[in-house]
């Protein structure tokens, strides 16, 4: 039976509502941004697979690389337009660990492209801007120094692939190219004070005058293993803030870093080193561990 006098409703109510509503807004938002970060995530593996076809360094990305890679920056573009107005203000932070994925997937594919195209790595300025240009209409994607960094440990990982793979598939390393053009030391005739009097030095051997000329100097020349411990050097110089969890993921990412440059110095040295003690024409002898393979 009613209640002939039914209690007033709870002034409570609408103020729970509201919480409810606020709730399945954040759970909807955070939902489209782990969806959106794993499809930028997939499409980052896939555009890095294509790269990885690149056996030239310091050169344009060949056009049938770039034709298969196009489709798969447009989803990433798409994507960071979806979810940008889901990352303005005070949610950039409250879904950081969300997107944070994808946003380090993404930053191993920009610079693995970059350093291909350059051998260079890209700044973080650099990379700022182009993924606030990602963010469309709904605002810009911030990228924190943390994605960042963490984004190049990565690229680390693909770096030791493109460089073992080169020497398997062409017997050296790519890159050489020195950092900037060559410099000669400019040729200047200096007085040299001597006992019996004075004698011109315009840097090169001369039978004439007894001077001697100064070598035209180049910087050391560039490959994948010089830059990569070049990168190892500055990575392990980083001063890491205390806090979770960045330290964590730079404490895991450290130790893979640092293997994968190793693969490369063990790559170069059976390839230089031990390929000298093989006699000219040498072949693995495959018949012993081809019975043990069928056997097993």
């Amino acid at each position: 039976m009613d209640h002939p006098n039914p209690p007033p409703p709870s002034p409570f109510i609408p103020m729970f509502k509201a919480f409810r509503a606020e709730l399945d807004e954040h759970q909807d938002r955070r939902e489209r941004v782990i969806k959106a970060s794993r499809d930028i995530t997939a499409a980052s593996k896939k555009i890095i697979f294509s790269l990885q076809r690149v056996r030239k360094l310091n050169a344009p990305i060949p056009k049938s690389i770039t034709k298969s890679t196009a489709p798969h920056w447009q989803v990433i573009r798409e994507r960071f337009s979806t979810i940008s107005a889901d990352l303005q203000s005070i949610n950039g932070w409250r879904y950081a660990r969300n997107i944070t994925g994808g946003i380090q997937e993404f930053m191993e594919s920009l610079s693995f492209q970059y350093y291909l195209e350059k051998q260079q790595l890209i700044t973080f300025d650099n990379a700022k801007g182009m993924l606030k240009e990602l963010g469309g209409e709904g605002g810009p994607v911030e990228l924190t120094a943390d994605d960042y960094v963490l984004g190049v440990f990565d690229m680390v990982g693909e770096l030791m692939r493109f460089a073992i793979t080169a020497m398997a598939t062409s017997g050296g390393l790519p890159g050489g190219e020195s950092r900037g053009a060559t410099q000669p030391i400019p040729q200047k005739r200096v007085k040299v004070e001597q006992t019996e009097g004075d004698m011109d030095v315009d840097g090169k051997p001369d039978e004439e005058d007894g001077g001697v000329k100064l070598a035209q100097r180049s910087q050391p020349q560039r490959n994948v293993l010089s830059d990569l411990r070049e990168l190892r050097t500055c990575l392990e110089m980083l001063d890491i803030p205390p806090g979770p969890p960045f330290p964590r993921d730079v404490d895991k990412k450290m130790e893979v870093m640092k293997t994968c440059v190793e693969k490369v110095e063990n790559g170069l040295y059976g390839l230089v080193v031990r390929g000298r003690e093989r006699p000219k024409g040498w072949m693995p002898d495959l018949e012993g561990r081809k019975e043990e393979i069928e056997s097993f």
